[in-house]
């Protein structure tokens, strides 16, 4: 069953989501098992060098996972992340693409694919998720 019937669902629920808000990350797409986040490239995400920082570029990826897990798997949390960086964001926005590639009993598989609006490839990462047992 899935949790969010619509985009506007998960915008709605996320709102608590204080760092990824005040980051200015926001979704875009949600599927049954994969999402569509990104965010407007301002000076919170550049680093000294002018170039969006891996930090922002990371919690993005991390968001990205949280969202499509939240419509299927509730809760779950980040247990491992192996993250490439390929190229500095050149374009005004950074979009990251996740989507399961397995789904087992205690844990899911996420592939995130990042680029900014460009097309340029920014960074490639594999999540895994636990999911927590619910005591309710």
């Amino acid at each position: 069953m899935l949790k969010f019937n619509k985009v506007e669902d998960a915008r709605n629920f996320f709102q608590q989501d204080r760092f990824a808000v005040e980051n200015g990350i926001e979704i875009d797409e949600i599927g049954p098992d994969s999402s569509v986040c990104s965010f407007v490239v301002g000076p919170r995400h550049v680093n000294a060098h002018g170039i969006v920082m891996g930090g922002a570029v990371f919690t993005l990826v991390d968001f990205s996972v949280a969202v499509a897990t939240a419509n299927r798997y509730w809760p779950t949390v980040t247990q491992q992340v192996s993250i490439s960086y390929l190229s500095a964001a050149r374009g005004s926005r950074v979009i990251a693409r996740a989507r399961c590639l397995r789904d087992a009993r205690s844990s899911c598989v996420y592939q995130v694919d990042v680029t900014d609006d460009t097309g340029r490839d920014v960074a490639t990462a594999l999540v895994t998720a636990f999911k927590v047992q619910s005591h309710e």
